[in-house]
C-alpha cells in the first residue's frame, strides 16, 4: 500500500510541475523504482500526499483556460487534458487501494463513461505492439447506463477506434462503472453482458495494460 501511495504522489507533483511551471516539452515521469524510492518514511505518507494532491487541484484550479502546456494525449485543451488525465490516474489507483478491502466504492456514471472513452479513444488508439493483434479482432462495447459505444479494432499494424455502435467479433455491454473497471482490467467480466468470441476479452486481459512509461 505504501508503494501505491508513492506511486499516485509522485504523479500528482509531476502533472502539477508541468501545469504550474507552464512546460511545452516532453517531460516524461520519473521511473517506477525512482518514484518507490523517494518521498517521506512510511509514517509520514499520508500527509506528504495529502499535500501534493491539495496542490495539484489548486493548480489546476487556478490555470488559465488556454494554458499552453505539454500533453501526450488528444484532448479538448491542456487544461482538460490534465484535469481528466489526473481525474482517472487517481480514481483508477483509489479501486487499487480499496481492493485491499473487498469492498471498492462506487463512481458516478459520466465519471466512468469519461474514464472509458480516455483509455478507448486515447491509450488503446495509440496503437502501442503490445495492443495489436494478428488476426485481427473487433471489440465492441456499450455503456447502458449512459449510451455511450465504442468499437476497437485491434489490427496487425494499428488499433482503430470509433464511437458509436457496430459489429464486432465481440460485444460486451454493463454500467459504464462496470465497463471501465474491467476494461481497465480491474474487475472480471461477471455480470456483464458479453456475446460473440469471448476470447476477445482474455486477449484484452492479457494484453491491453496502460504503462506509467
Amino acid at each position: 500500500m505504501c508503494d501505491l501511495v508513492r506511486h499516485i504522489g509522485h504523479v500528482h507533483r509531476w502533472a502539477a510541475g508541468i501545469v504550474g511551471d507552464r512546460l511545452t516539452a516532453a517531460t516524461p515521469g520519473p521511473e517506477e523504482a525512482e518514484m518507490l524510492r523517494g518521498g517521506p518514511a512510511d509514517s509520514g505518507l499520508l500527509e506528504w500526499f495529502s499535500d501534493g494532491y491539495t496542490n495539484l487541484v489548486r493548480t489546476l484550479r487556478e490555470a488559465p483556460e488556454d494554458i499552453a502546456v505539454w500533453t501526450f494525449l488528444d484532448a479538448p485543451s491542456p487544461l482538460a487534458f490534465w484535469a481528466r488525465r489526473q481525474a482517472h490516474e487517481t480514481g483508477i489507483h483509489r479501486v487499487d487501494a480499496e481492493s485491499a478491502t473487498d469492498t471498492v466504492g462506487p463512481f458516478p456514471a459520466a465519471f466512468a463513461a469519461d474514464g472509458l472513452d480516455e483509455l478507448l479513444t486515447g491509450f488503446v488508439r495509440r496503437g502501442r505492439p503490445a495492443h495489436r493483434s494478428d488476426p485481427p479482432r473487433s471489440l465492441a462495447v456499450h455503456a447502458t447506463d449512459t449510451g455511450n459505444a465504442w468499437l476497437v479494432r485491434s489490427l496487425p499494424d494499428t488499433v482503430d477506434v470509433s464511437r458509436g455502435t457496430a459489429a464486432a467479433d465481440c460485444a460486451i455491454a454493463g454500467r459504464a462503472v462496470d465497463l471501465y473497471l474491467f476494461l481497465w482490467n480491474r474487475r472480471g467480466s461477471d455480470g456483464l453482458d458479453a456475446s460473440g468470441d469471448r476470447s476477445v476479452l482474455d486477449w484484452w486481459r492479457d494484453n491491453v495494460r496502460i504503462r506509467w512509461s
